[in-house]
């Protein structure tokens, strides 16, 4: 790795780690300049799990402090999350790629609308009405969450702002504390699997890093600062980019 290429990688780590925290999808800018620069897909994809797990720690730690996340309480879903990781990151799934693609895309303009047209169900915290009333089916949910998560990190945290959002009643500041707590939680695992098989770069895994945590740190201001109708703004932003980007990829 070159020193330009060090110094671009930094730059979109911190791009990536602000625009994880705040909402989703920051791997989309990471994973293809990781590709391009030399990296075979799958040793690109288990490389950045090192820039998420240090950049969740910053990010975690920093919404503990600011009282937004509790671990007493907010750790429930992080059984069935890490079971879908493992099966996730071990699992080679066979699927055509430009239809995996084009399905997320899909699934993520959906939310888009959903996020754009009942603003109240992402801005207001309302554990009452939320959909998924049943343990075990929240369970399963998150399980699946889980499974995807594990076999590629990209446009996680839009599923699972979602499920904590609709199904579990959170507003979107809390979601996004939470969300970041169980990425940090499977991650773990997944990196675990990524390093056993010999996947993983750890020098542009670092380099990478540095610009997430610092990102990170920056997006966890925005957000306690803003609050979750901002966020719910730049959700809707990078929803659509998001979905044009894996769409026409």
């Amino acid at each position: 790795m070159t020193i330009t290429e060090a110094l671009i990688t930094i730059l979109l780590g911190m791009a990536a780690g602000f625009i994880n925290t705040v909402g989703g999808g920051g791997s989309m800018l990471v994973v293809p300049f990781l590709i391009f620069i030399g990296l075979p897909a799958n040793v690109a994809n288990a490389t950045n799990r090192i820039a998420i797990l240090l950049q969740n720690v910053v990010s975690v730690g920093s919404f503990k402090q600011k009282k937004i996340l509790d671990f007493k309480t907010d750790y429930k879903l992080l059984l069935p999350v890490a079971l879908g990781s493992i099966v996730g990151a071990l699992i080679a799934v066979d699927i055509n790629e430009d239809v995996f693609k084009k399905v997320i895309a899909g699934l993520l303009i959906i939310m888009f609308f959903m996020l754009l047209l009942n603003p109240d169900a992402w801005v207001k915290a309302n554990a009452d009405k939320a959909k998924m009333k049943q343990p075990w089916l929240r369970n399963l949910i998150f399980f699946f969450i889980g499974i995807y998560g594990g076999f590629i990190q990209i446009g996680i945290g839009f599923f699972l702002l979602a499920g904590l959002v609709l199904g579990c009643g959170y507003d979107l500041l809390k979601a996004n504390a939470i969300k970041l707590f169980i990425v940090l939680f499977y991650t773990i695992i997944a990196l675990a699997i990524f390093i056993y098989n010999d996947l993983v770069s750890f020098k542009v895994g670092l380099i990478l890093a540095c610009g997430n945590m610092l990102g990170a740190w920056l997006g966890v201001r925005f957000s306690v600062k803003w609050g979750a109708k901002y966020i719910r703004y730049f959700l809707l932003v990078i929803l659509v980019v998001v979905a044009i980007r894996l769409y026409f990829s």
